[in-house]
């Protein structure tokens, strides 16, 4: 593989631009109606107080949704064509706190089959926590 310092204007150390939303229990519950996840640890208020957590919980896959929207917003065509995440969960997200998702372009990896990525460290903070660490690669060649 590769290693290339910049690709169709796309350098490494580029910063994703930075969002940032509210995370409400509607979301959550809304979340919940077209997963058809009804776990109460993302529903119930009064089940979520007697577990770990003390409260409703985002789901994970919501999670993952905010990050996707982040990499569609920066690269819509990359990230549909071959993007792909490998991350860990180091934190929930608790409906009621603002989340800021961004992102730095770590590095730019020409594959033996002559396609191009940009790997990007993902920065997921909820309340100044990390919520998601690891990486997410988009295609930059088409």
């Amino acid at each position: 593989m590769e290693q290339l310092q910049e690709f169709a204007g796309v350098k490494v150390g580029d910063e994703l631009p930075r969002r940032q939303l509210q995370v409400t229990q509607e979301m959550v519950n809304k979340y919940a109606d077209v997963s058809h996840d009804y776990n109460p640890l993302h529903t119930d208020e009064e089940f979520a107080k007697t577990t770990f957590y003390g409260r409703t919980i985002a789901h994970g896959l919501y999670s993952i949704g905010v990050l996707s929207s982040a990499m569609s917003e920066w690269n819509a065509k990359g990230w549909a064509n071959g993007g792909q995440l490998d991350i860990a969960f180091l934190s929930p997200l608790y409906p009621g706190e603002e989340v800021a998702v961004g992102g730095t372009v770590k590095a730019i990896e020409k594959t033996d089959d002559g396609a191009v990525y940009a790997r990007v460290e993902i920065d997921i903070q909820s309340m100044g926590k990390p919520t998601i660490g690891g990486t997410a690669s988009a295609r930059l060649d088409g």
